[in-house]
Formats: C-alpha cells, structure tokens, sequence
C-alpha cells in the first residue's frame, strides 16, 4: 500500500525568521529542564546524572558564544587603522578606507570606514597601511645603492 503525499507547504517567513532570532537563554533551559522533569514518566525516570549532563552542555554552549563573540571585538579591533575593502550590503560598488572606529552595537562589532558603519562579514579584503617611515627608508636605501 503507497501513500502519496498531495502537497508540502512551506514555512511562513516571517515565522522562520522570527525563530532565527530567538536565543535560547539559560532561564528558558532551566525552565524546559523543569517542565522535562515535571512530565517524565514515573515508573521509569530519567537520571539526574543526565540532567546535570544537559546543563554542562548548555553552559559549554554558552561559553562557547561567549567567548566568539569576544574574539569578533578583538578582530575589530585589531583592524583600527588597516586599509580595508567592504562589500556594502545594498549591492552597490566596494568601498576602501581606512578602518577609523569600532563600535559595539547590539552585542557585535561594527567597524567604520569613511563615516559609514560595516559588519565583519562585509569585509572582503584587509591590507596594512603602507607606513611612511617604511617609504622613507626604502627610498634612502634605493638612493644609497644607485650612488654606489
């Protein structure tokens, strides 16, 4: 006997985006692993051990998004002043500059070039800024190497 399947529907958008951005904090596990522990079966529980091992683990998750979230900023903050190219995110051309400021806004790191403000993601390229003592010396070596 085959069953046929006559339609798959998709998810509403709005409804998976609004999902996408939902974080799951550590009072709303708590507040699962309590309903988890309040509905389970009596006559056949589920350990504590397994329990405590649920909550190692999301405090591990937790650790763990903090600690991106740290080195994103220390990244930022390692471009103050590097020459880089962006992809802005309206599709016009790249833009180049010099990385002027990093900002924090809502929890990540924004950088700004030429007045404008960026996400890390739209960053394509990075290059040092060409130092002028690095020109001088260069040009002083070349002038010392042609008198001789």
């Amino acid at each position: 006997m085959s069953t046929a399947i006559s339609s798959i529907s998709a998810a509403d958008p709005a409804q998976t985006a609004a999902a996408a951005n939902q974080n799951l904090t550590q009072a709303n596990f708590l507040q699962l692993l309590v309903t988890q522990m309040s509905s389970q079966d009596p006559l056949n529980p589920q350990s504590d051990t397994a329990f405590a091992a649920q909550l190692a683990q999301f405090s591990a998750l937790q650790q763990s998004q903090e600690m991106e979230q740290n080195m994103s900023v220390l990244q930022a903050n390692s471009m103050l002043g590097e020459s880089v190219t962006v992809a802005p995110k309206d599709g016009s051309p790249s833009v180049s500059g010099l990385v002027s400021a990093v900002q924090i806004q809502s929890g990540t790191p924004v950088i700004t070039i030429n007045g404008q403000s960026y996400n890390l993601n739209q960053i394509t390229s990075i290059t040092p800024p060409v130092s002028p003592a690095t020109t001088a010396t260069g040009a002083t070596q070349t002038s010392n190497s042609a008198s001789n």
